[in-house]
């Protein structure tokens, strides 16, 4: 299943507002940074951009396998971001030798911190 355009970070300037005017928080296997959605309804669904570097993360496979396990862990849990946000998800290469649920645990455990703020 495919992200809508709806619900994804697309363009550099977004990506670039949640990093510089967001809050990030660490969570060890990957970086979470987050930023209320400027203008436009705060009711409207969460977006989600995924960022995985050949510096931090290797080679083109590596970056692949950690952006899929970033996009699910954020669809399995889409419903614990409070909506009118938008989120960064920055991969680590230690991504890839955590197992899948406690991946999950650590995002589910993040989204229980997220606040929106201007």
């Amino acid at each position: 299943m495919r992200f809508r355009a709806g619900q994804r970070l697309r363009r550099t300037g977004e990506f670039r507002a949640v990093r510089e005017q967001g809050r990030r928080m660490d969570c060890g296997a990957f970086m979470l940074a987050w930023c209320a959605r400027p203008a436009g309804d705060p009711a409207a669904p969460a977006r989600v951009g995924v960022v995985a570097s050949k510096a931090s993360v290797g080679n083109a496979v590596h970056r692949n396998r950690a952006k899929r396990r970033l996009r699910e862990l954020y669809r399995r849990h889409q419903s614990l971001v409070p909506a009118g946000l938008d989120l960064v998800l920055t991969a680590r290469a230690s991504l890839l030798r955590i197992d899948f649920a406690e991946a999950a645990r650590r995002f589910a455990q993040a989204c229980g911190k997220l606040q929106p703020h201007a």
